[in-house]
């Protein structure tokens, strides 16, 4: 799961935000006007715009260097000192502008409802000193970077120079850029990799209508016509739509959730498929994981990030599973949802026709080489080939439930052939697991996993013990003891 991904490097660059929240509550009306009257119970501070971006993306393991402007007040203090309690984040990037003010949102609730929010800022267009410092800034930055990603709140640090600068920058690196827009056409943003617009800021650039599915791709290609590059469009509670040139489309459909607060959750989405990107990961798994990610920060109130903890402890609650006994085709969508949610899978295989501790010992072994178990497992037919007439002693959907009821095994696929080879091939796990009596280049498969990326484990197995055994000892035991009498004494 993801706790195991290996979190590369981000540059973040955008417009960045103190998010400051008065919490409270209201039992009166003033008699001065017709306004409510909070009673003041607490504030707090988090970081937010970019800022929140980057918070989301140490949270889950990525190191970030942030680069944006601040003003040179007690607020740029306050931002620093929060962010500095994040670990992976550098703010050598962060460039002071004099007589600028740090933008500043206040929201004032009564429990968990927003009254007013009031917003400090002053957009003005920055000197030509200032861009430069942040253009350097970045240029540093993506020295050392697998992501560049632009959050543009529309304050001013995206200006149309340093847009071109750091993208064209970016991209001569051959490092993907991905922009969170606020334009009101994406032409800016040439050059970009992704660009993940909500419905809203869509429908402003495009023109177009976003109700169905079909529109909202027929939007997305539109938006991609302006800047070139792929479109990932947030849709609220209806999921997300990954439109891609080369004909690709994933709609994934939104987690049902308690929606608390959607203030930053596009920050959240924007730090997690770039975080999952940076890790090596599919896009599409970026935006199954997102889309997660999603659902725990709507969930939250006020603008919040998502840790590792949280985010692994949902993906595997969607992905749980109970040793179901599966067709093959069952099981490729099943593994295919598996890996979206960011787990290893693991396969082996047997006739396990009288379960013994070495069957437990190898199935224990094996789950423990990635985060799911599939099991293979030999068919009524397949079992009388290998071992004889006599065999098996039990029918393969018995064996199948006893399998499957094991806490260790995710999965059972029975397989008429007389090895899995077929299974594998359909499958191509991760991890491939046989006792240590085999030699690597003779397990049958581990040439297709290894060709797919995965890896061969051979694990102990407990001497002694086989099926066989077993039935033979049954046998002399059964040979053995004197005949039982019947009722009559014949």
């Amino acid at each position: 799961m993801i706790e195991n991904f290996e979190f590369g490097r981000l540059a973040i660059i955008g417009d960045l935000l103190l998010d400051k929240y008065v919490f409270g509550s209201v039992s009166r009306i003033s008699p001065e006007a017709p306004v409510p009257v909070l009673l003041k119970t607490r504030q707090s501070v988090v970081p937010g715009g970019a800022a929140n971006v980057a918070v989301n993306a140490a949270a889950l393991g990525c190191t970030v260097n942030l680069i944006g402007v601040v003003g040179d007040d007690k607020q740029a203090d306050v931002l620093r000192h929060t962010l500095s309690k994040c670990p992976g984040i550098n703010l050598s990037g962060l460039v002071a502008e004099p007589g600028w003010s740090t933008i500043c949102k206040t929201r004032i609730l009564s429990g968990q409802q927003q009254i007013v929010r009031i917003d400090e800022e002053s957009i003005v267009p920055f000197s030509p000193t200032t861009n430069e410092r942040l253009i350097t800034a970045c240029k540093t930055a993506l020295e050392n970077a697998d992501v560049l990603i632009c959050s543009d709140y529309a304050k001013g640090v995206l200006s149309d120079a340093v847009l071109r600068a750091v993208i064209d920058h970016a991209r001569a690196m051959n490092i993907p850029v991905i922009v969170d827009p606020k334009r009101k056409n994406f032409a800016a943003y040439r050059g970009a990799t992704l660009i993940t617009p909500n419905r809203a800021e869509m429908a402003l650039a495009t023109g177009l209508p976003l109700r169905t599915n079909a529109e909202v791709e027929n939007a997305a290609r539109a938006a991609s016509d302006q800047f070139g590059g792929d479109v990932l469009v947030t849709r609220s509670e209806e999921g997300m739509t990954l439109w891609q040139r080369n004909g690709h489309v994933l709609h994934e459909t939104a987690r049902k959730s308690e929606v608390y607060d959607v203030s930053g959750a596009g920050d959240t989405v924007l730090a997690t498929v770039a975080g999952v990107l940076s890790a090596g990961q599919d896009i599409d798994t970026a935006v199954v994981i997102a889309t997660v990610a999603a659902s725990i920060a709507v969930s939250k109130l006020g603008t919040a990030s998502v840790s590792n903890a949280e985010l692994s402890q949902e993906l595997m609650g969607d992905i749980s599973s109970t040793g179901m006994v599966a067709s093959l085709a069952h099981a490729q969508r099943m593994m295919q949802k598996w890996r979206q949610h960011g787990a290893s899978v693991v396969f082996t295989n047997g006739c396990f026709d009288l379960v013994h501790p070495g069957h437990i010992a190898l199935l224990h072994a094996a789950a423990q080489k990635g985060d799911k178990l599939v099991v293979g497992l030999n068919s009524d037919a397949s079992v009388r080939r290998l071992k004889g007439p006599t065999r098996p002693v039990q029918n393969e959907q018995a064996r199948a439930i006893v399998i499957g009821a094991l806490r260790e095994v995710d999965m059972v696929v029975i397989f008429d052939e007389d090895t899995p080879l077929e299974v594998i091939k359909a499958l191509k796990p991760d991890v491939l697991v046989k006792g240590a009596d085999y030699t690597e280049d003779a397990v049958v498969g581990g040439d297709v996993v290894k060709a797919a990326g995965g890896r061969v484990e051979l694990v102990s197995l407990v001497d002694g013990c086989s099926t066989s055994n077993l039935v033979k000892k049954m046998v002399q035991l059964t040979q053995a003891s004197p005949s039982t009498p019947t009722e009559d004494g014949q």
